[in-house]
């Protein structure tokens, strides 16, 4: 696999999704397994209706003085898909916990099942930041 694919499409032509290793989930899903000594594998999808984020990370807590969108920059995307520098959002976003010390059920399972979901979703981009 190349780590650089030089894209087919203009950006404002184009379909992006999200996908982040900083914990980000909806408040009503399941927290991710911080204590874990493995890792959480596991992943959330975040719709990109969403108006409420949370974050579960071993390194960054929720408070009032946080910027989740700096990790998570669903807000951001809305809005330059509005002034029209990005084509349209997917209607699914992926989250996943960083600090996995075991990568196996990651690379076997997990990331093969997201990446199966973006290419269902005809996602052009995909814009990883990770935590």
């Amino acid at each position: 696999m190349q780590p650089f694919v030089r894209p087919k499409k203009p950006l404002d032509r184009s379909r992006l999704a999200l996908a982040t290793t900083g914990g980000v989930h909806l408040p009503d899903q399941q927290r991710f397994d911080i204590d874990d000594p493995a890792g959480d594998c596991s992943y959330r999808e975040i719709p990109t209706s969403a108006d409420a984020l949370t974050w579960t990370h071993a390194y960054y807590r929720p408070d009032e003085g946080s910027d989740l969108d700096a990790v998570f920059p669903l807000d951001t995307f809305r809005r330059l898909v509005s002034d029209g520098a990005v084509g349209e959002l997917s209607a699914r976003h992926f989250s996943f916990m960083g600090a996995i010390h075991n990568p196996t059920p990651l690379v076997e399972k997990t990331a093969p099942e997201v990446a199966g979901k973006l290419v269902e979703d005809q996602v052009d981009f995909v814009l990883l930041t990770p935590s």
